[in-house]
């Protein structure tokens, strides 16, 4: 059985009350926004969100704030302050954002639960571990991937979102074990996945990412935790667990874990 074609990684969030917010800009965003646009605005002249949170500052994931140059509106975009100086001086995104639509750059501070301007949402980043973008590699920059812990003050609900994981330690399982939906790092199934087919000399844990499978997998911890849902998110395509009839999503699914796909919603 073929995979089902998916967009790159990506979340649409709001609470009880108040407007989207959108988790990480893809290179795909332009699609993903239809996906909640109401139909008699403009398109992406008229995002139907409110803002733009960034996990990092890797280029799959602020590559689609460029599709945002045209709001008619400065674009909000929240971020850890590493993040901002990245995005201005190794790969200047939002320079080029100011200069076309404008910008309301607003810092994270880590392990800080911050109120999302107009909405019922909190927000609480926290550290994953991983490295710099590799546009920044020899820039003496040191910057790893954050967590979100989103927490609704209308209905209550918390959703944890961690696209890119390199770290599982015990303060980030507590924030999973307290969560109603986790959305995890799902990238590669083995640690030397790539390599495995001739693609790339680097591992997983090279590229910020723990595998799913093995000792010290993403897998067998998720297993373990009783109350949240627990789903895959930030999947390669050299990921076995994306074919549904495979052992590897047959494991997956014993252990009490979903495989995300475009279009997949939930109501806390």
């Amino acid at each position: 059985m073929r995979a089902k074609p998916r967009t790159q990684s990506s979340l649409a969030i709001r609470g009880g009350d108040g407007p989207w917010f959108l988790v990480n800009a893809s290179p795909d965003a332009r699609q993903q926004l239809e996906a909640i646009a109401d139909p008699a605005l403009d398109g992406v002249r008229s995002p139907p969100i409110a803002g733009v949170l960034l996990t990092d500052a890797e280029i799959d994931h602020t590559a689609g704030l460029l599709l945002l140059r045209e709001s008619a509106t400065p674009v909000r975009v929240y971020g850890e302050a590493g993040v901002e100086r990245a995005l201005r001086q190794g790969y200047p995104v939002l320079s080029m954002l100011e200069r076309y639509c404008g910008l309301e750059w607003h810092t994270l501070q880590p392990r800080a639960t911050q109120p999302l301007d107009g909405s019922s949402l909190t927000v609480e980043p926290f550290d994953v571990g991983g490295d710099a973008p590799r546009y920044l590699d020899g820039s003496g920059v040191e910057l790893g991937a954050s967590g979100f812990v989103f927490r609704d003050r209308a209905g209550g609900g918390v959703v944890t979102y961690v696209p890119g994981l390199a770290r599982l330690d015990e303060a980030v399982l507590d924030r999973f074990a307290a969560s109603d939906l986790v959305l995890v790092d799902g990238t590669f199934w083995r640690d030397d996945e790539l390599a495995r087919l001739g693609i790339s000399t680097r591992s997983a844990r090279d590229m910020g990412h723990l595998p799913l499978s093995g000792s010290g997998g993403t897998l067998q911890a998720l297993a373990r935790l009783e109350r949240p849902r627990k789903a895959l998110v930030h999947i390669n395509n050299t990921n076995p667990i994306l074919l549904e009839d495979s052992p590897e999503r047959e494991a997956v699914v014993r252990a009490g874990v979903e495989v995300a796909y475009d279009g997949l919603e939930v109501e806390l």
